[in-house]
């Protein structure tokens, strides 16, 4: 063969041997990227921090994660049904249902911080400063002659799950005082659009305080009329879990990447990030890591408030549910 056709040939394999290279190499980096679908409440997403914990996760694994935002009880049966991997949730009586529907498996309790009542800065039934039974029963006082209004969520969410709690502990059936459609109203949406119809009305409500504070910082002329009126109660303690869905129920679930990222979500770094995430904006944390004050003990108090609000049998996740991995339950 002439010495022209040679090198014809061997820059020829040579190009082919490097598409082959590139091709590959493009293959195991988006072709062969996992997928992780994470159902997940409407007030993780709202605030921005599921985005901030995205990036910081997939720029250390080889995984995709795709949030479905949605109210928790949506959340959990988006996850029975097998169409996400792995649930972000804060309603435990719900998620201990879910453990013991076999649906899920390994839960972590991630983070906390507080609900919050809302209404509008004349505080027409005067809740500013009591305590939560005390506010609730001034609001449902006044509710009925018609001097102030109520908006609840409405959409079986880990929110709307809390507000139900706080009107039994105070006295009132939910299922009664939602008929009373003069000064109660159900918007059956996020938290989001819950606040936007409690500013439009001047009414209360109940809201997690990061999209709260998201929502009143992002731009002042949103919620102009509603302002903080109860807050820090014990009873309006919020705590968030991770559960991976049972492998053995939804064979097609990726178990393996639920895993890691809850691993990563209780790692030093997820906490770290939890932790600050929304400081400099805010000037105070959005969320509160929760793995090192169980372990550590570090506020009795606060720790002990947890464990009696979000523990299972003593436990956040009782042996029964776990489902390999020990070292979840080391950290």
């Amino acid at each position: 063969m002439p010495r022209d056709a040679w090198e014809v040939a061997i820059v020829a394999a040579a190009i082919v041997s490097l598409v082959s290279i590139v091709g590959t190499a493009f293959y195991i980096t988006v072709i062969a990227r996992q997928k992780l679908v994470v159902a997940t409440t409407t007030s993780l997403y709202d605030t921005g921090l599921l985005d901030a914990i995205e990036v910081q996760f997939e720029e250390k694994h080889n995984i995709d994660v795709y949030f479905v935002s949605v109210g928790t009880g949506i959340a959990l049966q988006f996850a029975q049904r097998g169409d996400a991997d792995m649930i972000l949730v804060h309603s435990p009586s719900q998620e201990f249902a879910f453990l013991e529907g076999g649906y899920g498996v390994n839960r972590k309790i991630i983070a906390y911080n507080f609900f919050v009542i809302v209404g509008p800065n004349t505080d027409p039934a005067g809740i500013r400063g009591l305590s939560v039974t005390e506010g609730l029963s001034a609001i449902v006082s006044k509710g009925r002659n018609l001097q102030a209004l109520w908006v609840s969520r409405g959409d079986n969410s880990g929110t709307h799950s809390k507000e139900k709690h706080l009107w039994d502990a105070a006295g009132f059936d939910w299922e009664e005082i939602r008929d009373e459609l003069d000064w109660f109203i159900e918007t059956g949406s996020g938290m989001g659009s819950t606040l936007k119809t409690a500013n439009e009305l001047q009414a209360y409500t109940l809201a997690d305080i990061g999209t709260f504070l998201a929502y009143t910082s992002a731009d002042p002329n949103l919620i102009p009329n509603l302002i903080e009126l109860v807050t820090r109660e014990d009873e309006l303690l919020n705590v968030y879990s991770a559960i991976a869905i049972n492998q053995t129920l939804h064979k097609e679930a990726n178990f393996q990447g639920a895993i890691t990222f809850i691993k990563f979500l209780i790692s030093k770094d997820g906490q770290y990030l939890i932790e600050e995430y929304g400081k400099d904006k805010y000037d105070k944390s959005l969320f509160f890591p929760a793995v090192d004050l169980l372990q550590s003990n570090a506020d009795p108090i606060l720790a002990q408030m947890i464990r009696d609000f979000a523990f299972f049998e003593n436990s956040e996740c009782p042996p029964q549910y776990r489902s390999m991995y020990p070292e979840l339950y080391d950290v």
